[in-house]
């Protein structure tokens, strides 16, 4: 099997995640702050904070959260926030997830702000003019753009956005930028502090090479943030109520298993470098490019140079995305990924709404024989559609 459905969830996973997760299972059950034995030693979710700084470029890295993934972290900090008076609007850029957009147009605490979509090209690039003329615009209609969210990598084309260009943009305008890194943590380095971002989202499960049900989000000190759930932490039992904005966004019992498959998967990748990842990754996604520009019959969508990310969406020609991607696994036994990726606004740029896209997602264990099986595949499979 080709397992080339990585942007979805990656796969394998590093031997020492794997172990990491049996040792945790096997041993005595802890929790933070609810045994006497933390006290002694670093528990796993501090260590994990620490890595996960280290690799987001996180000085702060006490200030970084665990939740059950992305989604959960972006309905916390999307409904927690405060945009300031009602009719504020929130600004999110065309290639973002279903997993921002559905708390943005649905959420009852987000029903007083508007949502303004910023457009981008054919290939997921925000510039720079759009998102000055979307904040333009909404002044001129009488609301005051409060917050910016941003995807970092697109989970449809790879592409990576310019967020030096993205930041100044943010801060010139006075928005609380928002920037969810769930497709690049771990395969294309993020500057966290240097972008000057309130707030981040990540998953685990992805590049990051942990498990499914993890992930997190970190909030700049000073930003005030409402907790989405309520419960127990461990910490002062005593106290029902909280006072000014002492909150905590961590309660019940944690993940600990999944934290543990983080930490593992982020040391195992800040061993290899994340520099490194990226340098092979992106020879992967060359070699992959190339092969398929060379086929009759194959549209890709994007370039090399403009789509810096692990993924890349083709489509055959009068052939569905969903009937190419069960050629190749039947067929092939190429696992690949079609439809909109839950991200339907791109596809309007991309022209491909109506079918969507097959997707091809790499990780860092993706060899180069697996690329030339898969083109090897799609030229196989685009002659046998020129042939009918």
């Amino acid at each position: 099997m080709v397992y080339l459905n990585n942007a979805a969830t990656s796969w394998p996973k590093p031997s020492c995640v794997n172990e990491a997760v049996q040792a945790c299972l096997m041993g005595t059950p802890a929790s933070q702050f609810r045994g006497g034995s933390s006290i002694l030693k670093k528990d796993v979710e501090m260590l994990c904070r620490e890595a996960l700084g280290e690799l987001l470029n996180i000085t702060d890295h006490e200030r970084i959260y665990f939740t059950s993934g992305a989604t959960e972290s972006l309905n916390t900090v999307l409904c927690g926030l405060d945009y300031g008076e009602a009719g504020s609007s929130i600004l999110v850029t065309q290639t973002e997830h279903n997993s921002v957009l559905r708390p943005l147009m649905n959420q009852p605490a987000l029903k007083d702000h508007m949502v303004k979509i910023v457009p981008c090209t054919a290939v997921g690039e925000v510039k720079e003019e759009f998102l000055e003329k979307a904040v333009e615009e909404e002044k001129q209609a009488g609301r005051q753009p409060a917050a910016l969210i941003v995807n970092h990598c697109s989970n449809v084309t790879g592409y990576v956005q310019d967020m030096d260009m993205i930041s100044r943009a943010a801060k010139k305008n006075d928005l609380c930028l928002i920037v969810d890194v769930s497709q690049s943590a771990g395969s294309v380095p993020v500057y966290a502090d240097k972008w000057k971002v309130d707030a981040l989202i990540f998953t685990g499960h992805k590049s990051l090479l942990g498990m499914q049900g993890s992930g997190g989000f970190y909030i700049r000190e000073g930003i005030s943030l409402k907790p989405l759930k309520y419960g127990g932490t461990g910490r002062n039992s005593s106290q029902l109520t909280y006072e000014e904005e002492d909150y905590e966004y961590e309660v019940g019992t944690q993940n600990l298993p999944g934290i543990t498959a983080l930490l593992a998967g982020v040391n195992f990748i800040r061993k290899m470098g994340i520099d490194r990842i990226h340098k092979k990754e992106s020879m992967l996604m060359q070699q992959l490019y190339e092969g398929l520009n060379r086929i009759q019959g194959i549209d890709v969508y994007g370039n090399v140079k403009e789509c810096q990310g692990p993924v890349l969406s083709l489509n055959f020609k009068d052939l569905t995305a969903s009937d190419a991607a069960y050629i190749l696994e039947s067929g092939y036994g190429i696992i690949v990924r079609s439809g909109l990726h839950c991200s339907p606004l791109i596809h309007q740029a991309m022209g491909t709404e109506k079918n969507g896209t097959v997707r091809i997602s790499i990780s860092c264990f993706t060899e180069e024989q697996e690329i030339r099986e898969f083109i090897m595949a799609a030229e196989q499979i685009a002659a046998s559609v020129r042939g009918r």
